[in-house]
């Protein structure tokens, strides 16, 4: 009917399903989605159309996304031990660390448990390395991000 490819009508709803997706994902305003739709080129009257849908369906469409967003696991509990070994048979004066960990998570009103083992100096690796992200929230540059994905 429209007398077009079908792989230029694919394109055109694919760009138009993404600039209404990613528009609703940022909550933009109306200036700044006319802004950014402007520089498209098409005519006032297809942006006013536009801006007019992104309007009516940003609400449902945020919706729909929190849907289809995965629903991570969160932390319930964790158990941990400290395993050492003296000495083995071959060698009688060895020290040998190992932490075994426990971890229990909540998902979806089930609880699940995984068991993760390391060595000391690779867990406090992990330590700095989560700890220097920690720090990297506190940045005013994360701050604005975090803010803008809100």
């Amino acid at each position: 009917k429209l007398n077009l490819d079908i792989d230029a009508v694919q394109r055109a709803v694919e760009g138009l399903t993404y600039l209404l997706t990613e528009s609703s994902k940022l909550m933009i305003s109306e200036i700044d989605f006319q802004d950014s739709i402007h520089v498209l080129g098409f005519s006032d009257e297809l942006n006013k159309l536009l801006l007019q849908l992104y309007l009516d369906n940003r609400k449902e469409i945020r919706s729909i996304l929190n849907e289809l967003a995965p629903k991570l696991p969160s932390y319930h509990n964790l158990e941990w031990r400290l395993d050492v070994q003296l000495a083995s048979r071959s060698l009688r004066q060895q020290i040998k660390p190992v932490v075994t960990m426990k971890l229990h998570l909540n998902q979806n009103e089930d609880q699940t448990a995984q068991v993760l083992q390391t060595d000391p100096s690779t867990l406090l690796h992990l330590i700095q390395q989560l700890e220097q992200a920690l720090g990297e929230m506190k940045t005013n540059h994360c701050r604005r991000i975090v803010r803008n994905m809100k």
